[in-house]
């Protein structure tokens, strides 16, 4: 007989296994170091061993002695603990307007590495572009016991910023939310950046402008459409507004059909780069050149915007200086309850070949 077979001729039942496996189980699992455990090591009480742990209160040698317990029986601190006796539980939480924006990409990700250095964590979390999903977000983070929310609004003026600064620091970056008690806000002159812009290609000789935003949304530190508007009667040009996505799949739609048009635009004023990228994409569809038939320029420089057949032009905002500013801000208004002052960015033009004169027609 084969000696397998032999080993298990009786029928095995499960209720015979369960308990040693269980057992085992248990046996392998390693019971978690608490501060009571250093405290009988060392001697001290609990209470002077909490002082040790945090800093507090005792002789230095004493603090020395602690650390080195703590460190040879693996302590590690409570995260769930420490937050029920702090209030705080180190999370941050940044809510992007969309992720799809190559742009608001790159700030997250500086954005979790400045926090990260500055013993926060980032929870950072896309609303697409829907000023529903950003309520709806914003809500859930307050409720997970974000320290702060960082938000790049959709809607600055959404009444649910009201009720999130009530519960939690509030910061905006890019535009300021009327009326609503934010910690601090780092905005962007937008409407010195429209001004030139629309200049500029005015300047070139350009007549018919398209302006692609990703929202019609005016605020008074989203003025583009005002601006827009005002300056085409100034310039006597005609410049017309236009709502596109992020993606470039989305914004290569929305520029085909412009360009399709009766009398169609000689340039398009992207209100971001990733806008730009699907004009590029419709150009190369319907064979027209960048800038011969068509002059196109961005607003926030992404470094692939370098990298195009033309190079966009773009305006270029002070990233080092945005990232830091939040950082700062938002960390003194959790451990200070310090409110900072509104913060001005101004943007840097960007010249490169994708704009010039029109094509005569």
């Amino acid at each position: 007989m084969n000696r397998f077979t032999d080993t298990f001729s009786e029928p095995l039942h499960n209720d015979a296994v369960k308990p040693a496996v269980y057992c085992q189980c248990v046996s392998q699992k390693q019971r978690r170091v608490t501060l009571r455990d250093i405290a009988e090591e060392t001697g001290l009480s609990l209470a002077a061993v909490s002082y040790a742990m945090r800093g507090l209160q005792l002789p230095l040698e004493t603090r020395q002695r602690v650390q080195e317990v703590a460190d040879r029986l693996g302590y590690q601190a409570d995260p769930i603990a420490r937050a029920l006796a702090s209030g705080r539980t180190g999370y941050v939480g940044v809510l992007c307007g969309s992720l799809g924006d190559l742009w608001q990409q790159g700030i997250a990700a500086a954005l979790g590495r400045g926090l990260l250095q500055a013993s926060r964590q980032a929870l950072i979390v896309d609303a697409s572009n829907d000023p529903a999903l950003e309520a709806s977000l914003a809500a859930q983070l307050v409720d997970q016991r974000v320290d702060a929310l960082i938000c790049l609004p959709i809607d600055p003026a959404a009444e649910h910023w009201r009720q999130v600064a009530e519960r939690t620091v509030l910061v905006s970056i890019g535009d300021a939310l009327p009326g609503v008690s934010t910690a601090a806000e780092v905005v962007f002159d937008n409407e010195a950046t429209v001004s030139s812009a629309l200049e500029q290609l005015a300047r070139l000789g350009h007549r018919k402008i398209a302006v692609l935003t990703p929202a019609k949304i005016a605020t008074p530190d989203r003025p583009a459409e005002v601006v827009v508007h005002r300056l085409a009667a100034e310039l006597e040009i005609r410049a017309t507004l236009h709502t596109s996505p992020y993606e470039l799949d989305g914004a290569r739609a929305v520029a085909r059909e412009i360009l399709a048009g009766v009398d169609p635009p000689t340039a398009f004023f992207c209100l971001a780069d990733s806008m730009a990228y699907g004009v590029y994409a419709a150009t190369r569809e319907l064979g027209l050149r960048v800038p011969e038939d068509l002059s196109v320029l961005g607003y926030d420089d992404n470094p692939v915007s370098g990298l195009l057949t033309p190079p966009l032009s773009s305006y270029r905002w002070p990233i080092e200086l945005l990232v830091s500013s939040v950082v700062e801000r938002t960390v003194r208004a959790i451990d200070e309850g310090k409110h900072s002052r509104r913060k001005v960015l101004v943007p840097i033009a960007q010249p490169r070949q994708s704009v010039g004169p029109p094509k005569s027609r």
